[in-house]
């Protein structure tokens, strides 16, 4: 849900104001109308005829916090009100232009919207009637891609330990971060998982390693590398870090673990997957994104693709092109959300697909692996990418594949079985992609957001990058 800021402009002359104010009046309710009942919430100011009130009203909607502030025009508007507006406007703007063709309000919009290019004050435009689904989407696109900007601001992310295993593409600039993304960086040593994990309720523990090996489709332990010992352990992982998330309050997440905790401690497969699910074994809770091997343009991708979709996002290795099939395998250890499995609301039904398994050489520490196939259906995939320093975000259209069992298990053990694994049908040329794409993870979430992270890369002032048909 978005809080959107809605601020009408009209005639500077008060008798011509005043004859236009109803009509004004009746577009702005139906405007607000229809975004309440997309499911934002909206704050009206009053009418703007004068400069004070161009100025005192962009200023009190500015103290409501809100994520996108709209400019009204449903007649001709004195430009410099959206001039003085803009300037106690610190957010987004979309300047929306009535095409009544009585009241000229797509003249006041381009005046507006010219006078604010002058001075280069980003913003954007639709124009048309709220009833209309083109100008509808045109708008809601806008205010999806501004609230998911906007919370990142203020924001603070805990990168759990430094660079994993020399990866630059996991590592970013602080100073660049707060200055695009207003995101500060909390570093956290790992050792504070070890530590922590040890004070954790037994009970708690048990708990959870009972409804895993009951819920699941299996707990397959070998006595070695996967014993309920090693079990509790990652769990009491994941609990020392929902303690750490509490306790420095961090929006999102990362966690190095290679190789020092995989190869002392345990694996973090056990707390990655389910700190990215919207439930664990003591039922809902919110999503707190968290990336494997303390990859902070992994988590910043996934922070805004959640923000889009309100579901969780997977996080995978683009680890094997099947030629023959045209599928791509994205697995990695542990990091898909369980939900991925089916999709469902009820944990029962992605658990019921889910196996934990002994965690491969890689990982002399041991743990369980969360193994599942992804459910099939269309997807939207981005990563936030560096090229020379400056930020793009990646994007691609693509379908998750699922086949039978056999296939399904050929297929995964080509890879790592153990694994999560989404075979996914990219709309993209396979050279294409891999002369281009600019990091080994990407991430995903279901349905179609091309349109959104084109509008966030403009919010931001970051380049897109479309693939394929996604250009």
């Amino acid at each position: 849900m978005a809080r959107i800021g809605l601020l009408s402009m009209s005639d500077g002359r008060a008798f011509v104001h005043n004859d236009v104010s109803d009509f004004i009046a009746a577009g702005a309710a139906a405007l607000a109308g229809a975004l309440r009942e997309a499911g934002h919430e909206v704050v009206t100011a009053e009418i703007v005829w004068t400069n004070e009130l161009a100025t005192s009203q962009a200023r009190w909607l500015a103290d409501q916090r809100v994520d996108l502030t709209i400019f009204h025009y449903a007649v001709w508007a004195f430009p410099h009100f959206t001039m003085l507006a803009a300037a106690a406007t610190p957010g987004p703007l979309l300047l929306l232009g009535g095409l009544d063709p009585v009241q000229p309000g797509m003249v006041g919009m381009l005046a507006g919207g010219g006078a604010l290019d002058q001075i280069g004050r980003r913003h954007t435009r639709a124009w048309g009637d709220i009833a209309d689904p083109a100008t509808r989407e045109r708008i809601l696109v806008r205010v999806h891609a501004a609230a998911a900007t906007e919370s990142l601001r203020g924001s603070t992310f805990g990168r759990i330990g430094g660079r994993p295993m020399g990866m630059y593409t996991a590592v970013a600039n602080t100073d660049q971060w707060m200055r695009t993304f207003g995101i500060d960086v909390e570093e956290i040593d790992q050792w504070e998982i070890v530590r922590r994990s040890e004070t954790v309720d037994a009970g708690r523990v048990t708990q959870a390693r009972l409804w895993l090996e009951k819920s699941s489709a299996g707990v397959h332990y070998n006595g070695t590398s996967l014993t309920p010992e090693l079990l509790e352990r990652q769990i009491r992982s994941y609990y020392a870090m929902r303690e750490l998330i509490d306790e420095w309050n961090l929006d999102f997440s990362g966690i190095k673990g290679q190789p020092e905790l995989t190869n002392h401690f345990a694996t973090m497969d056990i707390a990655e997957a389910f700190l990215n699910d919207p439930y664990d074994w003591e039922g809902p809770k919110p999503t707190h994104v968290t990336s494997t091997e303390s990859d902070m343009d992994a988590a910043l991708t996934m922070q805004l693709l959640k923000g889009l979709s309100g579901t969780p996002v997977l996080f995978a290795d683009v680890r094997h092109y099947h030629a023959d099939k045209d599928v791509w395998d994205l697995c990695n250890s542990g990091q898909h959300a369980t939900w991925f499995a089916a999709r469902s609301d009820d944990p029962l039904e992605n658990l019921a697909k889910t196996h934990f398994y002994p965690e491969v050489f890689f990982f002399p520490a041991g743990g369980a692996a969360v193994h599942h196939i992804a459910a099939p259906g269309s997807f939207t995939l981005a990563r936030l990418t560096r090229l020379d320093g400056r930020y793009r975000m990646q994007v691609m259209r693509g379908e998750f594949e699922s086949y039978d069992a056999a296939t399904n298990e050929e297929m995964a053990r080509m890879s790592t079985f153990e694994w999560p694994h989404a075979f996914a049908r990219l709309h993209v040329e396979a050279g294409d992609f891999l002369n281009r794409f600019g990091a080994n993870h990407i991430h995903a979430i279901p349905g179609e957001y091309v349109a959104e992270l084109r509008a966030v890369c403009d919010l931001l002032g970051i380049d897109y990058d479309g693939f394929g048909d996604a250009a």
